[in-house]
């Protein structure tokens, strides 16, 4: 049986003037003509979201919202109503919050992350109360697993980050690029699993391969003018600002440079050698 809040790829079985007729599991699902694309025919397979109209009643539509059930995204309040917070998700009907599952009272036109559930009437709904759809501690993951990443909140130690849509984890204050925005989903990777089984990430692949990019961030850079004003003393937070690079990494990265003969190392800075 379907679920309201997912979305599906189900084949047309017919088409009348009303609209179209999908087939699941046991009985037939129908699309309104306003939302058939123009090109479809009987047999052919199209993906619809299913959603609840006002009447409770399991609604087809071509518009896939910006998240489903189970998933976190940055959303912007549309209204407030009595019963709570609405949500722009990319449908008609937009997605309510109930005052129950704010973590803070939401306001008009501010953007807030939030995970969509099912409330005990199976219907979509939205909650910023996050800490308890996340799982703290490791079940699955190895260190160098690649994850997705996406930024939830900026602390003294960092940035907190969902991974997965599943985790809570750390992404720490030297591994935060500049420009970083809560809310942005980006490919991350498993730094550690640390021994209380929380998980530390990196947007950088760990290892050789992150060492070899931040070689090709800081080659790029030199390029520009064949000088940059760092050194291997330079403060964490002026290369992090630069270069988005850890000090350890760029450390690494141009040492590597160095005994290739790629650069020239100086008080002031680093020199890109002629090839």
């Amino acid at each position: 049986m379907l679920s309201p809040g997912y979305s599906y790829k189900l084949k047309c079985k017919s088409i009348d003037h009303k609209g179209a007729w999908l087939s699941t599991q046991g009985e037939q699902l129908f699309l309104p003509r306003r939302e058939c694309p123009e090109e479809l025919t009987p047999g052919e397979t199209i993906e619809i979201f299913l959603y609840l109209d006002r009447d409770k009643k399991p609604t087809a539509t071509t518009r896939i919202p910006l998240v489903q059930v189970g998933e976190f995204a940055l959303l912007k309040v549309q209204s407030i109503g009595p019963h709570g917070a609405f949500l722009d998700w990319g449908l008609k009907k937009d997605l309510l919050t109930p005052y129950s599952e704010q973590a803070q009272k939401m306001e008009e036109g501010r953007r807030y992350l939030i995970h969509v559930f099912h409330d005990d009437e199976n219907r979509p709904i939205a909650s910023s109360r996050l800490e308890k759809f996340l799982v703290k501690e490791n079940r699955d993951l190895r260190e160098g697993d690649q994850v997705d990443l996406l930024v939830w909140a900026f602390t003294d130690l960092g940035a907190k980050v969902i991974v997965n849509n599943y985790y809570e984890a750390l992404l720490y204050k030297d591994e935060v690029p500049p420009g970083l925005k809560r809310g942005e989903h980006h490919t991350g990777f498993v730094l550690r699993i640390r021994a209380d089984h929380r998980i530390d990430v990196t947007l950088r692949r760990p290892g050789a391969a992150g060492v070899k990019d931040a070689r090709e961030i800081i080659l790029q850079a030199l390029e520009v003018d064949g000088f940059l004003s760092l050194h291997d003393q330079s403060p964490p937070d002026l290369i992090r600002n630069q270069l988005g690079l850890s000090k350890k990494v760029f450390k690494k990265a141009l040492g590597g440079l160095y005994k290739d003969g790629l650069v020239e190392l100086g008080d002031q800075g680093i020199k890109l050698l002629e090839k």
